[in-house]
This record gives structure tokens, C-alpha cells and sequence, in this order.
């Protein structure tokens, strides 16, 4: 999904090259690094005036594209503030979160009751420049197939058929679109001093809002279970009125298409299948 070719090993390494340009960029002093992500590299950062910041660097890549407009878009309600962004829109200046730790890290219910009440915050009647839920569902059917046949298919091919029809038909019949960040669980949601917890890394897109518990709903990390995976669909359609069934086919939707790039392939077909039997 990189742009103009570029891969994620090309990019970390020229991460030096970048943090430099940013130094200079900003006028910023840079101290340690946070734990290294999937896409990006943030460092501690201090500006001239004294100011904490965070110094984002992000992989080119398709789902974060607009990373930096959704953060502008929620203006630090239930999100990480945005301070200052490159012409590009792949580095950029964030609130520091201190003390960080990951909601993850929490107690399940606790989590859950945190992410059902910063979810609906981050809805926004917005338009441009995001990608829609359509465009991206428009990928995912593309893509899906030879993922499947790579992944040496963990699903059977009845399920992923009906799943993929599924998603055209969804796709197609959304309710009023609104701003999204498509990958909201508890990885990336920080406990903070301005609030209690700050969400980080959008993945935005525009779409009905079924759509943004589907991540929250496949997070193992609040319970692996039939039962917990079940119940978590359960209280967030329910304390957030949305439509159960369209979020629980968006969530396997979801799943399905992000399953063959990670490392945990038979974790999410299991939340597949029960899903399906929901």
C-alpha cells in the first residue's frame, strides 16, 4: 500500500533522514522513541519554548493518508491534539500523552465501557478529503481473494464468498456518512492528562457509523471468547443504537479483509465464525 513504490524497509531507512528534517522543520529537541509500530516511529519531542510534543513519522500507506486532517477535524475532542503538520501529511506534531499506557492494559469491562464512550465523539458529518467505506470496501473485494488463497484459506470458501457479497451489499446501502477511525481498540487509545484517555492512530474514512465497532468488537485483547465477542457487539449496538446486524457483518467484513496481514490469522477467523453463528 506504499506510495510510489516505496517499502516499509526503504522507509525506516531513511526514518533518520526524516527525523532530521523535522528537527529543522519545528526547532525541536528530540528525546527517546516509543515502542516501535507497525507503520510509524514516534519519538519524544520538546519544542523551543519548552513545550512536550510527539514527533509522528508514518509509512505512506493508504489507510492513513488523512491521519493528520481527522485529528484536525476532531480538534483534540477524544483525540490526541494536532500541533503542527508537514506539507505532506506523513510527519507530524501531536500531543504527548503522558503517562501513556495502553488501554489494553486495563481491565476489559472498564476498557469497554472507555472506547463505547469515545466512540460516538468521533463521529463527524465531514466530506472531503477522506476515503469513503465504499472505496475502501471497493479494495477489499479486489484484494480478498488471492489474500485468501496466499493465507492458505482459514476460512471456507462458502463463508468468504457470502462474507464478500455481504460487503457490496452493505457497501451500497449506508446510512448517513460521517467520519470514522477504522482502527479504534484498545492499542490506540492512551490514558492522558488533558483526559483520561486520548485516541491515537486514525485510520479515517467516511462511512455509517455500524461500521466503527468493528474493530472494537474483534479485539481480542478484551476477551477471546464466543461469549466476549458476542457480548461486545451486544453493548455497543445496544448503548449506541446502531443496527446489530449491519455491524456485525461490517465487523466480519472487516476482519476478513485484514486477517491475512496478521500474525494471529486463526485468532480472527475463530471471531469470524462465531460471529457468522451470532
Amino acid at each position: 500500500m506504499a506510495g510510489a513504490g516505496l517499502t516499509y524497509r526503504d522507509w525506516r531507512e531513511r526514518v533518520p533522514e526524516l527525523l532530521d528534517a523535522a528537527v529543522a522543520r519545528w526547532g525541536l529537541t528530540l528525546g527517546e522513541a516509543y515502542p516501535q509500530g507497525a507503520a510509524g516511529h514516534v519519538v519524544r519531542a520538546t519544542l523551543a519554548d519548552g513545550t512536550p510534543a510527539a514527533l509522528k513519522l508514518i509509512f505512506p500507506h493508504r489507510e492513513a493518508e488523512h491521519e493528520a486532517d481527522a485529528l484536525a477535524v476532531w480538534d483534540g475532542d477524544g483525540a490526541v491534539q494536532l500541533a503542527a503538520v508537514d506539507d505532506e501529511g506523513w510527519s507530524m506534531l501531536i500531543e504527548r500523552c503522558e503517562p501513556g499506557e495502553l488501554l489494553a492494559k486495563s481491565d476489559p469491562e472498564a476498557a469497554l465501557d472507555v472506547l463505547i464512550a469515545l466512540v460516538p465523539r468521533l463521529w463527524r458529518p465531514v466530506a472531503e478529503p477522506f476515503h469513503t467505506l465504499a472505496d475502501e470496501v471497493a479494495v477489499w473485494l479486489d484484494e480478498i481473494p488471492e489474500a485468501w488463497e496466499l493465507a492458505e484459506r482459514p476460512i471456507d470458501r462458502a463463508l468468504l464468498d457470502e462474507t464478500m457479497e455481504t460487503l457490496a451489499a452493505l457497501s451500497s446501502s449506508q446510512g448517513e456518512q460521517v467520519l470514522l477511525h477504522q482502527d479504534l481498540h484498545t492499542d490506540n487509545v492512551l490514558a492522558a492528562e488533558r483526559e483520561p484517555w486520548l485516541v491515537i492512530d486514525p485510520k479515517p474514512l467516511l462511512g455509517e457509523r455500524e461500521f466503527s465497532v468493528a474493530p472494537i468488537v474483534r479485539d481480542y485483547a478484551l476477551g477471546h471468547s464466543r461469549r466476549d465477542v458476542v457480548r461486545r457487539l451486544d453493548r455497543l449496538t445496544s448503548e449506541l443504537a446502531l443496527d446489530r446486524d449491519r455491524a456485525r457483518w461490517w465487523t466480519i467484513g472487516q476482519t476478513v479483509a485484514w486477517m491475512f496481514e496478521s500474525s494471529h490469522v486463526d485468532v480472527h477467523a475463530e471471531t469470524v465464525l462465531w460471529l457468522r453463528a451470532a
